[in-house]
């Protein structure tokens, strides 16, 4: 399961029976427990601007569906990126658990009602989203964190009329109730959906020397200063913006080259020639910073470490591609795996590579590339292509599988033969 959140459900989230139901009783609901962002808007216009994508917008963030990782949380559910790849890998047939694995990072609320998560698929694969994905309760409804269930820490949702945050103190209201949670300033708060992030998923802060004592939300959070309740505009205390910027935007490794260091992969290589073969081992390195670039997702991204063989006139003599990562038939089909590049970790790619007759190598190169999503086979893509309506759509999701399955730079190494 991608994010099996645990919930702690009261009465009134229970399972009700379906029967003599309208088609937005089930809507209702949810947002019973799971109240609209718009609700929010009211107090927290500021922070909902945010998560909403409206409030001193960037380029990055105006577009949905763009492959630099800085897609909002607020468009988790309504995104056509998602909506064409929840597409691709519902043609996998997935079991209802399965599905509920995959909503349960991007729409909570399934996590409390299960019983529709069936419903808010056949919405997202119509292009519609009646509900919210991650809204303002999706996160301030979280009130504890169990360690044990998975390899990863789960949520705790506990539905009810108090909301959770991370001050100690916080202000009364006539609205409804708050109170603080621990796990606002925990690792582990972001790390139940985004779990290949860190090294140690555990901890409650960023160990080593460059981090030490950080979390996630201080950078993903940029702090301000000010007050949640945006219409009293007092100066009251630290906040974080609610847009959880991504690190391909702007020049957080570039102003902090320590991080760079640390953050990027790194190749070497070891090789042995003999006569007509070049064996060796590529080793891909990730420094001891508990983070791993790129991307925020945990399950689609795919990894190519391309090997290639050289003469002393820079022609290609012999060229191998390895892959890693999840094809759409195995996504949330056992257990989910590390991905290929990791903080603190080293993999070590053996390979072998055959040289024409009577070439002359002199050097190995390796490149290793990332895509942010598997490039489906022909006929996966062509049988989810035909279950959209018009040619519009089609092309849309065409466009999106393309620019998604790319493959983009990461680091690279030139080992001379001697």
């Amino acid at each position: 399961m991608l994010s099996g959140l645990s919930v702690l459900c009261d009465e009134g989230a229970s399972a009700q029976s379906q029967e003599g139901r309208t088609s937005a009783d089930w809507i209702a609901e949810i947002e019973q427990v799971f109240i609209r962002s718009e609700d929010c808007k009211q107090c927290h216009a500021r922070h909902y601007e945010e998560w909403k994508g409206a409030r001193e917008q960037t380029p990055d963030l105006k577009t949905f569906g763009r492959a630099d990782a800085a897609l909002l949380h607020g468009t988790s559910l309504e995104s056509p990126v998602f909506r064409t790849i929840l597409g691709l890998w519902k043609q996998t047939n997935p079991t209802p658990d399965e599905q509920r694995g995959c909503l349960s990072c991007h729409v909570p609320s399934v996590t409390v009602f299960p019983q529709h998560a069936e419903k808010i698929v056949a919405d997202v694969l119509a292009g519609q989203s009646r509900v919210e994905g991650i809204g303002c309760t999706a996160c301030h409804l979280m009130n504890g964190i169990d360690h044990n269930a998975h390899s990863h820490p789960t949520f705790k949702l506990q539905p009810g009329k108090t909301l959770y945050g991370p001050y100690p103190n916080p202000e009364e209201n006539l609205v409804h109730q708050a109170a603080q949670s621990d796990q606002f300033r925990e690792v582990s708060f972001c790390a139940s959906c985004h779990f290949d992030k860190v090294k140690d998923v555990a901890r409650k802060s960023l160990p080593g020397e460059i981090l030490q004592g950080t979390v996630c939300q201080d950078c993903h959070m940029e702090p301000s200063t000010g007050s949640s309740i945006s219409r009293r505009g007092a100066m009251t205390r630290p906040i974080g913006r609610h847009w959880f910027r991504g690190v391909v935007v702007s020049g957080t490794m570039l102003k902090n080259r320590n991080v760079q260091a640390e953050w990027m992969p790194r190749i070497d290589i070891e090789v042995t020639k003999a006569g007509s073969m070049i064996e060796g081992i590529a080793a891909v390195k990730v420094g001891s910073l508990p983070h791993s670039f790129p991307d925020g997702d945990p399950v689609l991204k795919q990894f190519f470490l391309t090997l290639t063989v050289k003469d002393a006139k820079g022609e290609t003599l012999a060229e191998e591609t390895k892959q890693f990562g999840l094809s759409y038939d195995e996504i949330l089909r056992g257990p989910i795996p590390d991905p290929f590049v990791k903080g603190g970790t080293t993999r070590k790619v053996p390979f072998a590579l055959t040289l024409p007759a009577g070439a002359a190598a002199s050097s190995v190169e390796a490149v290793l590339t990332y895509a942010l999503i598997p490039m489906p086979a022909p006929e996966l893509q062509h049988k989810y292509l035909a279950t959209l309506d018009t040619e519009v759509e089609r092309e849309e999701a065409k466009k999106i599988i393309q620019e998604y399955s790319q493959r983009h730079f990461l680091t690279y190494r030139v080992k001379p033969l001697s």
